[in-house]
C-alpha cells in the first residue's frame, strides 16, 4: 500500500476522487493538498479530474469548489456540446469531405459560374 497521510477529507467529486488538505503549519508555506483516486490507485496521478477541483489543487483558487458551482459547470458543459452537435450537423452538408480540398469554397446560395441558376 502507497503512503498514508493525515489530512482532512475537504470533499469528493462526481467521479468519486477524494480530496484531502492538511493546514499549513509554521514550516510550512501553503497548505498540503492531493487526491485519491476513486479505485484507490495512487499510480494514476494523471486521471482526469474535473476542472474545478484541479484547480483547488493547483493552489489556483482558495476554496475547494462547491456542489452547486460544479452542477452549474457540467449544465454548461452539456448545454455547449449539444450545441456544437447542432452546428456540426448543420453545416456538414456544406463542409470539405476529408482528404479533398477547394481552391474556392462553393455554396448553396451562389452561383458556381456567373448568370447560371441552379
Amino acid at each position: 500500500m502507497g503512503r498514508q497521510f493525515r489530512g482532512n477529507l475537504i470533499g469528493t467529486d462526481y467521479k468519486g476522487n477524494q480530496y484531502y488538505e492538511i493546514p499549513k503549519s509554521q514550516t510550512n508555506r501553503r497548505n498540503a493538498r492531493w487526491f485519491v483516486p476513486k479505485d484507490g490507485n495512487e499510480d494514476k496521478f494523471d486521471a482526469g479530474l474535473p476542472s474545478e477541483w484541479e484547480s483547488w489543487l493547483r493552489y489556483r483558487r482558495k476554496t475547494p469548489p462547491t456542489d452547486e458551482e460544479i452542477k452549474q459547470n457540467l449544465e454548461l458543459m452539456k448545454t455547449k456540446q449539444e450545441k456544437a452537435a447542432e452546428i456540426e450537423s448543420k453545416f456538414k452538408e456544406t463542409s470539405t469531405p476529408p482528404g479533398q480540398s477547394l481552391t474556392f469554397p462553393k455554396y448553396k446560395d451562389y452561383e458556381q459560374q456567373p448568370g447560371e441558376k441552379s
